[in-house]
């Protein structure tokens, strides 16, 4: 497929870093943007999904939403990583949690994602049900939460395909079952295509409700409240 693709609009691979951080919402993307980056483009508005490429302490870097599920950041991190010579894409999310000792604001380094999806099967025939991140990239992010003395949790997540469950205590079995710490929707389906396509790409979420507490946090908290996740992404690059 030729640039620029039906979802991103650039005609220059040189407008998208070779690492993208990206957040479910656009808005969320455009906040780090005007918020830590430098010298900032715009690059993407197509279907309002806007992405941006600036600098953080002199380290190229571009970011971009990748919408709602896994269908939606699918088709995003595969046009990046496959016509845009991406290399690393980091997703930075908001997470539900299954544990009780994981409250909202702490973050959750993704190690596996554990899903029901067909995604992967439909993709190119993957018929496991888990897919691991990048265990170089996992491994630098834990390097700089430690000098950044930040408690980061490391490990398995739900990645689901429905957010408004029949039975919302389901989460209780598959916390039990498959040792998922907390339930979100895309990282299963970016860790397939880093490995299909012979990438790199890992999660870093921020809990922003609890299925345990029923505590939850605020549309506009979850724009713009994130700063420690985000931080701790900006700072490893």
């Amino acid at each position: 497929m030729a640039i620029p693709t039906p979802h991103i609009e650039v005609k220059d691979k040189n407008q998208i870093a070779e690492t993208v951080l990206m957040p479910g919402d656009p808005l969320r993307a455009k906040f780090i943007a005007d918020t830590f980056l430098t010298d900032v483009e715009q690059f993407n508005a197509v279907r309002g999904m806007l992405g941006y490429t600036g600098y953080y302490n002199g380290k190229k870097v571009s970011v971009m939403g990748s919408g709602m599920g896994m269908p939606s950041i699918g088709i995003y991190s595969y046009e990046l990583f496959a016509f845009y010579d991406v290399k690393n894409i980091i997703r930075i999310g908001s997470a539900g949690s299954y544990d009780k000792d994981i409250n909202l604001y702490e973050i959750v380094l993704v190690n596996e994602a554990w899903s029901e999806s067909s995604y992967a099967k439909t993709q190119n025939g993957y018929d496991k049900d888990v897919i691991a991140a990048d265990v170089s990239l996992n491994n630098e992010i834990l390097a700089t939460a430690k000098k950044l003395d930040l408690n980061i949790h490391h490990s398995r997540v739900h990645s689901s395909d429905v957010f408004y469950r029949t039975n919302f205590d389901e989460y209780k079995e598959i916390r039990a079952k498959h040792d998922c710490v907390c339930v979100e929707m895309e990282s299963f389906a970016l860790l397939h295509n880093a490995k299909a396509l012979g990438k790199k790409a890992t999660c870093v979420l921020t809990i922003s409700d609890s299925l345990v507490t029923h505590e939850a946090t605020s549309s506009e908290e979850r724009q713009n409240a994130f700063t420690s996740m985000m931080k701790l992404v900006l700072e490893t690059l």
